[in-house]
This record gives structure tokens, sequence and C-alpha cells, in this order.
């Protein structure tokens, strides 16, 4: 179980694979593991090095401070302690953000970047939707009825024409013994209210945006009137999780990026 103390948290890490290091940042409520998909299709060409974020996952404690700026921090803390001076990231959502913003601080530590779902923007109603799920988990709702709530956000529709599958989905989520607390989800949320994205869109490194062209949460008109100057894809039938909705196109646009800007 690989830990790296930083500061004011115990950071815990995963890292599988071989070849060229990449930094894979998870989005909002998410930790290393939400990276599953893509991992089996890259660990044979990257070694996957997956962070979980403050407040999720394995890294304590949930309620030390939190920014974008923290955790981009942590990140490049794990990357010194493992020994790699460049290395290629993949953000998702909230990782996205993060690595954008890591490309501010240190791109000349970044081969590439690739930002996937997400965009330096704060849209109101993406905060009201998150907002409303804390307070339904607080509640005394039964606990898989957030979950019922978000996922019509995060997945295309295609994957509810087989409600067995939105059943296991829910099952694994709430058997999963690391799962992000409500307490910890509102910790968070605090990051995305806080952060400025104004002086983030550009990044000094090659940096390609992928854009799922079915995402409600930062839907493509948005993201791309942001990130449109960059090389960038739009992955269709993809929702907001377009890792777990088309890991195969993202997998593909990563290799194939990352080829172009070796380390």
């Amino acid at each position: 179980m690989p830990k790296h103390e930083h500061g004011d948290v115990s950071l815990h890490y995963e890292a599988s694979g071989s070849g060229p290091p990449l930094l894979m940042l998870a989005g909002f409520m998410s930790d290393h593991t939400s990276w599953t998909p893509l991992v089996s299709l890259l660990e044979d060409q990257f070694e996957c090095i997956r962070i979980d974020n403050r407040t999720t996952g394995q890294t304590t404690p949930w309620n030390a401070p939190v920014s974008i700026e923290l955790m981009c921090a942590d990140a490049l803390a794990v990357m010194d302690h493992l020994g790699h001076a460049r290395f290629h990231v993949i953000g998702h959502s909230m990782g996205g953000i993060i690595t954008l913003h890591m490309a501010k601080e240190a791109s000349e530590r970044m081969a590439s970047a690739h930002v996937a779902a997400s965009a330096p923007i704060r849209l109101a109603r993406n905060t009201a939707l998150f907002e409303a799920l804390i307070a339904i988990r607080r509640s005394n709702a039964p606990p898989d009825t957030w979950l019922r709530a978000l996922f019509p956000w995060l997945f295309n529709p295609r994957v509810f024409a087989d409600p067995s599958a939105i059943e296991q989905a829910l099952a694994d989520s709430l058997a999963y013994p690391h799962a992000q607390s409500a307490d910890a989800m509102a910790h968070q949320l605090e990051a995305l209210r806080d952060f400025d994205g104004t002086d983030i869109a550009s990044p000094a490194c090659p940096t390609q945006a992928l854009v799922g062209a079915l995402d409600l949460i930062i839907p493509p008109d948005h993201a791309l009137a942001v990130l449109g100057h960059l090389p960038h894809h739009i992955v269709e039938g993809a929702g907001h999780s377009i890792h777990w909705d088309a890991p195969d196109h993202v997998a593909n646009h990563v290799r194939r990026f990352a080829a172009k800007h070796p380390i």
C-alpha cells in the first residue's frame, strides 16, 4: 500500500505498468480506482501512477486543507518521490483543472498533458447539483439514492438500457470500503468553489482536450469555448465519465499525442 508523507497529508498512490511515467489525476469525488478501465489499456506502454487526491480514498486525513493548488503540489511531490523529473499527465474533470494548474506551475516537467471531460470553468448548475447530492447523503434517504441521482450526469444514455448494469454499479459503489464520505465530499467541493481558472487555459506544455459529446457536466460548447484553441477531440457517445464510456478511444488519443511528445 504505497504512501508518501507530504506536509499535512499521507498520500496514497498506485503505480503499475512499464514505460514512460503517466500521472493520472482523478476528478471530484473519485480516487485512483476511477482509472481502472484506462489503466488496463495503457500499462503496457506507460507506468500508470494514480493518486488519491485529498479527501478521497486512502489519503489521510480526509479533512486536511484542500485546494487545486494543494492537490497539484501533492501530485508533484509524489512524482519527486518516485524520481520522475518529466512525465505525461492526464486529468479527468477536477483532475483536468489540477493538470492545467500544474502546466502553469511546472510545465517544464510535463512532456504532454491530456485534459479529459474538463475545462477551467465554474458552472453554477454543477455546484447546485453537488450541493443537492450532499444534502441527500446527509438525509435519511436510502444510501443508493444519491448515486441514482448522480449516475445520469456521469454516464451516456446507453448504460441505462441495461438495468442490471446500473444495479451492479450501485452495488460496487456501496461496497467500496474507501468511498468518500458526505463530509469529505463537501470539504472537497470547497476546492472547486475557490479555484480561479482565468489564467490556466493556455498551458505552456503540449496539451490536448478530450471532450465527451454527451457530457452534461462540462458540455462540449462550454469546454471548447475555453479550450478550443488547443488540439482537441470530441468523443462521440461519451458522457462525463469519458474514460468509462469510451476507454479505447481515450487510450488511443493518449498514446498518439504522447508519442508526438516523448520524454
